[in-house]
């Protein structure tokens, strides 16, 4: 039977500011990808949704992010060297780490956000630089990473462990990177379009681009935004989709 990982990126409230619904979006999916402070979330919100995931037995994921709240870290900050965006990543994922450790729970996996991501998709220097933090705390630690990108060679010639992720919500450049967000058709707002791209991408183990470029690929993990309103509509319908295919909704790695 295949298998297959859901994974959404939860935690982005902070304060009295309010995005998603995490606690909806928990009861259907498989791994949480948590905000680390830097583009969103604070201490109470990380333990609060450390606490939900534990309960849903739902993997923990470290979301690690350039220091922007207000651009929610998609803005992209040049000029930080390998030894900085290390730090930064690190400090992240220990913040995560001590709060899931205070609940009894453990963070399983890493995946970069937002223009975090993009940069290290696209630059090995910085892609190089994620991986190495992520294998400074612990070479048990998984990275989520795009395939066939600097991202996920970097996960290979470090010799980390990696698992393939794609994306429900999101349109592919030719490339195989992701469709600029202020694009058109960059987003898909339809769950059942959205449900139906994932199951092509699981049966024909390949990525169809914007532009109609077949793109070979090997998913592990299927990412749906969080912070999009319609994501718990999004996963649910997902789920469904893929459960009435015959594939198995389990966490990545877990046997």
């Amino acid at each position: 039977m295949k298998t297959i990982d859901l994974n959404a990126d939860l935690g982005e409230s902070f304060g009295p500011w309010r995005m998603g619904n995490d606690e909806a979006i928990l009861e259907v999916i498989t791994s949480a990808n948590i905000a680390c402070g830097f583009h969103a979330s604070d201490p109470l919100e990380m333990k609060k949704v450390v606490r939900l995931a534990s309960k849903h037995g739902v993997g923990i994921g470290a979301h690690p992010g350039f220091h922007d709240l207000q651009g929610f870290g998609r803005r992209r900050i040049h000029g930080l060297s390998g030894e900085e965006l290390q730090a930064m990543i690190v400090y992240q994922i220990g913040a995560l780490q001590a709060i899931a450790a205070s609940e009894g729970a453990r963070v399983r996996h890493v995946k970069p956000h937002g223009a975090l991501n993009n940069m290290a998709c696209e630059m090995y220097d910085v892609a190089e630089a994620c991986v190495a933090a992520v294998q400074s705390i612990s070479a048990n630690l998984i990275t989520l990473v795009l395939p066939n990108t600097e991202l996920e060679r970097a996960g290979r010639t470090l010799q980390a462990p990696i698992a393939h992720e794609v994306f429900a919500d999101r349109a592919y450049n030719d490339d195989g990177t992701l469709v600029a967000r202020g694009q058109e058709g960059a987003m898909i707002h339809d769950a059942s379009e959205a449900a139906d791209n994932v199951l092509a991408m699981i049966e024909n183990r390949e990525i169809t681009s914007i532009n109609g470029k077949k793109i070979p690929i090997e998913p592990e993990t299927v990412c749906v935004h969080g912070d999009e309103p319609d994501a718990v509509k999004t996963a649910v319908a997902l789920r469904r989709k893929l459960v009435d295919a015959g594939i198995s909704i389990r966490c990545f790695g877990d046997s």
